[in-house]
């Protein structure tokens, strides 16, 4: 399958109060790590893996539009109060025409880092240069 220029990521998370939505050029970090412990039974040469935990990832979103109403300071403000709200919620991506060509469904997110974008009045700039998110998996 080819994808047109144009491509866009359509990116909505919610929590408690709050949202995050915006249309992204770039993401990644939609992998998944797990942890496994090998176990072996007395007398048995074949070990059996037992499922440990899901190791947490880094989803980063970058130049894009935060389309949700000035959802980002609500979030920084939120975590410089000591409060991190856990998002979770859906990446789409989208072709030129707007058609939905993938969806991930992210849960557990919580917002790490945020960078705007760098200020040149001879430039125009994108409003949002990076948002890093700690989530607990994707599917």
């Amino acid at each position: 399958m080819s994808l047109l220029s144009g491509s866009y990521f359509e990116v909505y998370l919610f929590g408690n109060g709050v949202s995050l939505g915006g249309n992204f050029l770039s993401v990644s970090g939609l992998d998944m790590e797990f942890e496994y412990e090998v176990y072996c039974e007395g007398g048995s040469s074949y070990p059996r893996y037992f499922f440990k935990n899901a190791k947490p990832q880094t989803l980063v979103l970058e130049q894009g539009t935060v389309t949700s109403v000035d959802s980002v300071s609500v979030l920084i403000n939120l975590v410089n109060l000591g409060v991190s709200v856990p998002l979770e919620g859906t990446i789409m991506l989208r072709d030129s025409f707007g058609n939905t060509m993938r969806v991930w469904t992210i849960c557990g997110a919580h917002l790490v880092k945020y960078v705007g974008p760098s200020l040149n009045s001879n430039q125009p700039e994108l409003a949002v240069s990076r948002i890093e998110l700690m989530y607990n998996g994707c599917s």
